[in-house]
């Protein structure tokens, strides 16, 4: 028998319910009141071919919980840190409404949702859903603009439309590029056959992007691409889970051989949090009913559980925990 004194409560990833992390419900973003706040976006009416991402938010769920059953925080021999403190408020906020066969209300409710968040002061971490939700967060984040965004992906998705359609996955991060709070676009990751056109690309280019693909990445190793980056910004990170090798992540509509490998994507996202100010981070595409294994949503969530640590801990460096967006703004000035 276990003595009383012995016992302890575990947590462990198939018990209890499964929230993102295992960490508290907010089911009212009204009553928002945390540094973090996750939510998900089951919306795959913008894919060109598979569906199944509107599963992809459940799906990491369940996957993150795995990693969930740490005692006081996550411990990374590898940096001998640990990481997601008890003094970071996370919480997990559940999914944004879906409205069948409407994709623009959609986007308009992630929008609102993200806008509340951000309103409310938190960081929004985004569970996708296909890529086109992603136009819709970059609006609601217009509040914390002018930034960045950086892209780990297989494909540009700069199409302008396909028969008049704007808002599907291929045409998410050109609907970034048009906005205003919009700086510089990073896309990493980009190969082989794309949803977009020869002349997408040259728009890509003619607007400023910075396009690399994993040979190129590999190349130049991952400290000269962080290079690329302007240092002391701030920055939006979209992951497309597609970015990854297939061999590693199958899970989702659109794979495509030749991706970059979770070292390289795990060594890129801590040096992107180390660079300036991550105000938030999506992934998407996770497609669970065609990884019966799991672990293309056990990749993604641990991805996500990475960036979040890194992003958390750097802010703990800088003094920024618990602070306001105006005071944030000043001390991210300061950095530059």
């Amino acid at each position: 028998m276990v003595s009383r004194d012995e016992k302890q409560f575990l947590n462990l990833p198939f018990t209890g319910i499964c929230t993102f992390g295992k960490y508290p419900i907010c089911s009212d973003l009204d009553q928002l009141d945390a540094d973090v706040a996750v939510i998900g976006v089951p919306n795959d009416m913008g894919t060109q071919w598979k569906s199944g991402a509107r599963m992809g938010p459940r799906g990491i769920r369940e996957g993150s919980t795995l990693y969930s059953f740490g005692l006081d925080g996550a411990y990374d021999i590898e940096n001998d840190i640990t990481y997601l403190g008890p003094d970071w408020k996370v919480v997990d906020c559940g999914d944004v409404d879906m409205v069948h066969g409407d994709l623009m209300q959609c986007h308009e409710n992630t929008e609102e949702a993200i806008r509340k968040i951000v309103s409310k002061g938190a960081m929004p971490v985004v569970l996708g859903g296909d890529h086109s939700i992603t136009a819709a967060v970059g609006k609601g984040l217009e509040e914390l603009g002018p930034f960045h965004v950086i892209q780990i992906d297989a494909h540009l998705d700069w199409a302008d439309h396909r028969s008049g359609m704007r808002y599907g996955h291929g045409n998410c991060i050109r609907r970034l590029s048009e906005l205003d709070h919009v700086q510089q676009i990073f896309q990493l990751g980009i190969r082989g056959i794309s949803s977009s056109k020869k002349e997408d690309v040259d728009a890509a280019r003619d607007y400023g992007s910075v396009i690399l693909s994993p040979r190129q990445m590999r190349k130049m190793g991952i400290e000269e691409v962080l290079e690329q980056i302007p240092a002391g910004e701030r920055y939006y990170v979209t992951i497309d889970i597609d970015g990854l090798d297939p061999s590693i992540a199958p899970g989702t509509g659109t794979p495509s051989p030749g991706g970059l490998l979770y070292d390289e994507v795990n060594e890129l996202l801590e040096g992107i949090a180390k660079r300036g100010d991550v105000i938030g981070f999506d992934l998407v595409e996770v497609a669970p009913p065609y990884d019966p294994t799991g672990i293309t949503q056990q990749v993604a969530a641990r991805i996500m559980l990475d960036l979040l640590s890194y992003v958390l801990k750097e802010k703990e460096t800088r003094g920024l925990a618990k602070m306001e967006n105006s005071t944030q703004n000043t001390m991210v000035a300061e950095l530059k």
